[in-house]
């Protein structure tokens, strides 16, 4: 009869340690959640006093307690971006840009129109040169935020940057530099090489920095590129005096535009107040 009965409680306690399992791993699982929030708050702290390295290894800490924790995957993915040398291409460099614009997109899996993830692996491909990869996530910037004016002048500036490198490529070993006004005494051959390879980034670029001042009309810095590649324009009109004019016409008006918007924007940032402020608990004597 106890043999019975001992079989018969045999169920119940496999239930009772089941549960004390469960509870267990609860346990361990809130500890580690726990955990995970001082790596991040740690990190956080890192990060706002420069020390990136020291973040990162707080958020990496972060991620291995807490996989699921809200945040914690961008923060390492930005303290790890902060660490990418603009221009720099060594291993290590580009592993860091590389290994950020990874997390991000692990981000992005888990919520595709996260904007700022998409800024910044738009931001790292222009810091390394990848200026294409940079333009495609710029346009998927403005894919989920059409008014947003820094990615509309970001392409317009890698546009720029484009034209003006084919530009040099042709002019100097024909023995010219660019001269900013059409450059109407290189041979026309040199010229007329330019014409399907910048065409299409001079019309693009016009588009997307017109958008960028129509989106924020004290948009200095746009309207200067406008300056420019209305200037690369000129050289696109090459052999037709009147275009030509008018293209440098517009240029001028752009830098008249940039000069007068950039002082409005020095005026209104002196105007904005500065130095200590009060705390809302603080209290009159």
């Amino acid at each position: 009869m106890k043999e019975k009965n001992t079989n018969m409680n045999s169920p119940a306690r496999t239930t009772a340690l089941a549960v004390a399992l469960v509870g267990m791993m609860l346990s361990m699982s809130g500890c580690n959640q726990l955990a995970a929030r001082d790596q991040l708050n740690k990190g956080v702290d890192a990060y706002r006093s420069a020390h990136y390295e020291e973040a990162i290894g707080h958020f990496q800490r972060a991620t291995e307690l807490d996989p699921s924790l809200p945040m914690a995957k961008t923060y390492l993915a930005t303290a790890l971006a902060q660490n990418v040398v603009p221009g720099l291409q060594s291993p290590e460099n580009l592993k860091n840009a590389n290994q950020a614009i990874t997390i991000f997109q692990q981000v992005l899996s888990q919520n595709p129109n996260d904007v700022n993830s998409v800024k910044q692996i738009a931001g790292i491909y222009f810091q390394i040169n990848k200026l294409d990869d940079a333009k495609t996530w710029q346009k998927k910037v403005l894919a989920i935020d059409p008014k947003d004016a820094e990615a509309a002048y970001t392409i317009g500036v890698i546009d720029w940057m484009e034209a003006h490198k084919n530009l040099l490529t042709a002019l100097q070993p024909a023995g010219f530099n660019d001269d900013g006004e059409g450059n109407v005494k290189v041979p026309k051959k040199v010229m007329a090489s330019l014409a399907e390879q910048n065409g299409p980034l001079i019309e693009e670029g016009l588009q997307y920095l017109q958008q960028a001042v129509a989106d924020r009309p004290n948009y200095d810095d746009a309207m200067t590129y406008l300056n420019l590649m209305y200037r690369a324009k000129a050289n696109q009109d090459y052999g037709n005096a009147a275009a030509v004019k008018a293209d440098l016409a517009a240029a001028q008006d752009w830098t008249t535009k940039a000069m007068g918007a950039r002082k409005l924007n020095e005026e209104k940032k002196a105007q904005t107040p500065g130095g200590i402020t009060m705390d809302s608990n603080s209290k009159s004597n």
